[in-house]
């Protein structure tokens, strides 16, 4: 049989069993995930480290600390988070995501050591605002690094590995801080860096960053340490140059993040990162042993706080184990409705207590109840899921600078939650501020259902050109191969 090929046809002809080699666990990426998570856990522990930190710096012989600097304390991580997040997108597109990430560790010890020798409040704000900048470019670096580096298959569960991790460090804060003074804590915090450090020497930069720097061989090196010495990897290798290339057709510049075929990506991981923070997980967090204390609860503030860590920890494995079975959306869906129901519970146990003066002594054990299951349903999918969706929506050729906003305006959120906070209280209640964080929660529900996409088992490259509406590179070789035409066997 003879075959003709119109002229102007363009082909690329594979034979291939799949779209790339079956995923595995393979050691060089569960490194990977653990390596960064590592990181993820300083964030938490900085998180964590004000709940209890600052109840013993009012008792402190050292120096005094009124209300509004505790309240600045708090807030100022967040904040210089923020400004982490707008350094973080140029660096992790210049320097790679892999030394980005590696180079906050040192920062990260120097900070908690300000803190743990400081002598007055203003070296307790110095420190602070060393360690919000490496969160600030850390959350923005983690999930770009592990997006790239990890197979679609096994990228929720491995993906959420920081958010694992950070919880662990939310648990060790509170789990230390009832026994440790804020400076002793702060010491604490410090040696976590070292490991963090070491960790990730040990691992790759991506084989995106390498492939836009036009160093190939040092991709393929860096996939085939990440996917085996025995993988297939050539099929992966072609798509991450492809995509590659048709991003580089056009030179990148500030105005392609307000281009409306990448606008959509953006305004979606703006979204997630909205609702995850007015949710009001990070005032929860901050201020665990305020709350309790605002109860009247019979339990001990330091014990409720670490039963609260716990639970958060625990939970975030429960979204581990589902979310490559379940999906985003399906998880999303369980989230919204359980945060929205226990706030709504919670602000009415408030308002029963302090605006009808009704004896609430039997449901002691209410707020705590509530708090659990609240943490419950954030951790299972609006606590991890805007860091992995950010990693996996924003296309590549604005995904530093895109990743940046979303950071950025992620730790606006939080700063503004974290510092107003006990105003929003002192202005409309506590009944009024839950009430407010569960409305904003039910909102986020119908947000989930209009524009979220679903995005488990499939490819960063095959999430970007569904998301721009372009073919996807197997589609394109298939429909190549289709305008093969073969002649009858006479001619």
């Amino acid at each position: 049989m003879k075959i003709l090929m119109r002229a102007d046809t363009h082909y690329s002809i594979g034979v291939r069993s799949s779209e790339y080699e079956k995923p595995t666990y393979t050691f060089s990426q569960v490194l990977a995930a653990v390596a960064v998570s590592m990181g993820s856990m300083i964030i938490g522990f900085s998180s964590g480290y004000t709940s209890t930190a600052i109840v013993s710096m009012k008792n402190s012989t050292v120096f005094s600390i009124t209300e509004e600097q505790a309240s600045w304390v708090g807030s100022l991580m967040p904040l210089a988070a923020l400004a982490g997040g707008v350094i973080g997108g140029p660096l992790v597109d210049y320097i790679g995501r892999r030394r980005t990430i590696l180079f906050t560790a040192p920062p990260f010890f120097l900070g908690w050591i300000l803190i743990g020798v400081a002598t007055n409040v203003h070296m307790i704000l110095a420190g602070r605002i060393v360690c919000g900048l490496c969160v600030g470019v850390g959350s923005l670096a983690f999930p770009v690094y592990l997006g790239e580096t990890i197979q679609p298959e096994v990228r929720g569960t491995l993906g959420l590995f920081p958010t694992a991790i950070g919880n662990v460090g939310i648990l060790i804060s509170y789990l230390a801080g009832k026994y440790l003074d804020w400076s002793q804590l702060a010491y604490f915090g410090s040696a976590l860096s070292i490991p963090f450090f070491l960790l990730m020497i040990m691992i790759p930069e991506t084989p995106q960053w390498y492939i836009s720097r036009e160093r190939p061989e040092e991709a393929r090196k860096a996939l085939r340490w990440l996917r085996g010495k025995k993988a297939k990897i050539d099929d992966e290798m072609r798509d991450i140059v492809m995509i590659n290339a048709e991003n580089e057709e056009s030179e990148s510049s500030i105005k392609d993040l307000f281009n409306i075929k990448y606008l959509k990506s953006i305004l979606i991981s703006l979204g997630l990162m909205t609702f995850q923070q007015l949710s009001g997980i990070n005032a929860v967090i901050f201020y665990t042993v305020t709350i309790f204390q605002m109860s009247g609860s019979a339990l001990d503030e330091n014990l409720s706080t670490i039963i609260v860590g716990v639970v958060n920890f625990l939970s975030t494995f429960v979204a581990t184990a589902l979310i490559d079975r379940t999906g985003r959306k399906i998880l999303l869906y369980i989230s919204s409705v359980t945060i929205t129901i226990t706030l709504i519970i919670l602000g009415t146990f408030f308002y029963v207590q302090h605006e009808l003066k009704l004896d609430v002594t039997s449901l002691g054990w209410l707020p705590l109840t509530c708090l659990m299951i609240y943490l419950v349903g954030f951790s299972l999918a609006f606590g991890p899921i805007p860091w992995l969706m950010m990693g996996e929506i924003l296309p590549a050729k604005i995904r530093g600078a895109a990743a940046s906003i979303c950071t950025a305006f992620n730790w606006l959120c939080t700063f503004t939650v974290t510092k107003t906070f006990l105003n929003i209280i002192n202005g409309i209640g506590p009944a009024g501020t839950f009430w407010l964080f569960g409305c904003i929660c039910f909102v986020s529900l119908f947000f989930v259902v209009v524009c979220v996409p679903e995005t488990r088992g499939k490819s960063l490259e095959q999430i970007e050109n569904k998301m721009m509406g372009r073919e996807s590179t197997r589609t394109r070789r298939m429909s190549s191969i289709a305008n093969i035409k073969p002649l009858p066997s006479g001619c």
